[in-house]
């Protein structure tokens, strides 16, 4: 059964991993009004199960759950099929926030939060999943850009594989989407906003600590150098190392 996505004839598919019940019946309740089909489950090992088998488009994964936690349940679905992942936290911890997105989420939000932002969230996540779907599809060898040489770093769009130095770094895919930005036009400063609207799709500025996340994640992966904090506006990257310019 292969997955479905935004625009497809089959409904989307959204895994709901939380032990809480009234949370994640309001969570299913919210999203069912979308149209969307949703399946529930209450505990870690029954989250890998479900998303086994239901094969989802999107997963909102609690942080907290029995059995294992939504850490190890996030490690495990991306092992087995790639799939967008929100993952909910009862506590607005760094340390967690950064282990999340190390182990494959794609975004996360704080408890309590509200369902308008959660569902637009989830859509920003979806667009984003179906579009890298669509560029795989179509694009060739001859259609493939070439990889971006900024300094000691490589970044392969064709192939979404980052060198730094000659070693590769493994980055999830927001992370990737992310370096691509900034890579894009090195140097130059970019606001937590535009940052949100160019790689994460959203259209308010609701989640820039989001994006301080994200580029903290970048940081451990590439290098504390590599991407300039400019205060009070954003972000730029510094290309770092003998090579120079882009190819």
């Amino acid at each position: 059964m292969a997955p479905t996505g935004p625009g497809s004839n089959d409904q989307t598919r959204v895994l709901v991993v939380e032990d809480e019940p009234d949370i994640a019946a309001q969570i299913a309740h919210r999203l069912a009004a979308e149209g969307w089909r949703v399946e529930i489950a209450g505990d870690g090992l029954g989250g890998v199960e479900t998303a086994r088998t239901f094969l989802p488009d999107v997963v909102v994964l609690d942080v907290m759950l029995p059995g294992i936690d939504g850490l190890e349940v996030c490690r495990r679905i991306q092992a087995e099929r790639e799939v967008p992942v929100l993952m909910l936290t009862a506590r607005d911890d760094e340390t967690d926030i950064l282990v999340g997105l190390g182990v494959g989420a794609d975004d996360y939000m704080t408890k309590p939060f509200s369902m308008r932002e959660l569902l637009a969230r989830l859509k920003a996540l979806l667009r984003r999943a179906e579009r890298a779907r669509r560029t795989a599809v179509e694009e060739t060898a001859e259609t493939a850009e070439p990889p971006l040489q900024l300094g000691d770093l490589e970044v392969d769009r064709s192939q979404r594989r980052v060198r730094r130095a000659g070693s590769e770094a493994h980055l999830t895919p927001t992370e990737f989407d992310l370096l691509v930005c900034l890579a894009s036009s090195p140097r130059t400063v970019f606001s937590r906003e535009k940052l949100l609207a160019e790689v994460w799709d959203w259209a308010d500025a609701s989640g820039t600590r989001t994006v301080d996340s994200h580029v903290k994640a970048l940081r451990r992966k590439l290098g504390a150098d590599l991407v300039r904090t400019v205060h009070g506006v954003g972000y730029a990257l510094e290309p770092t190392g003998d090579a120079t310019g882009t190819r």
